[in-house]
């Protein structure tokens, strides 16, 4: 009973954490999500993670929702309330906070150097989490193909993402 206590608490403090970094979304701390649940808390291995996340992105609603199933299983029902509360609830209230902030201070002359700062490290942090997923999903040469590939035309075509997943599926299936 006490080791769950304490993995409820674990999952608590390390969503919580983890929730207030999260500049520029979810992604943006993927990072050190996996640095927490696979390296430091080993809850997770990188292939789970790999799969939960991928979960996350087909499942309808947010895509962290993912938190909540690394949440159940580490500590069960408590540990899918504790990882939801950790990661949702600090950035909201933050978000709120700031929000309510932003607008008394529409006037104040660093308010456009702080949005002009902000953007570039959003852009890194998701950067980042994009290396990540690429690290731990690409593998062999069919995969550097088919990633490859999926990049090129989602930044010349702009074609619906649909048919990549389905493509890549396929890709998959195909290589055994």
């Amino acid at each position: 009973m006490m080791e769950e206590i304490h993995r409820v608490l674990a999952l608590l403090a390390g969503f919580s954490l983890i929730s207030v970094l999260a500049i520029g979304g979810g992604s943006a701390v993927l990072p050190e999500m996996h640095k927490v649940v696979v390296e430091r808390h080993h809850w997770l291995q990188s292939d789970d993670f790999k799969e939960v996340y991928s979960l996350g992105q087909v499942a309808p609603g947010p895509n962290m929702t993912m938190v909540a199933v690394i949440g159940e299983a580490v500590a069960g029902p408590l540990g899918w309330l504790a990882a939801t509360i950790g990661f949702f609830l600090p950035s909201s209230l933050l978000a709120l906070g700031v929000n309510r902030l932003w607008h008394r201070l529409e006037n104040w002359p660093w308010r456009e150097s702080i949005e002009a700062g902000l953007a570039p490290l959003a852009i890194g942090l998701m950067g980042a989490g994009a290396w990540l997923l690429a690290r731990l999903a690409v593998s062999g040469r069919v995969g550097l193909l088919v990633a490859s590939g999926t990049t090129a035309l989602l930044i010349l075509r702009r074609p619906n993402p649909f048919w990549l997943i389905l493509a890549g599926a396929a890709a998959g299936i195909a290589a055994g």
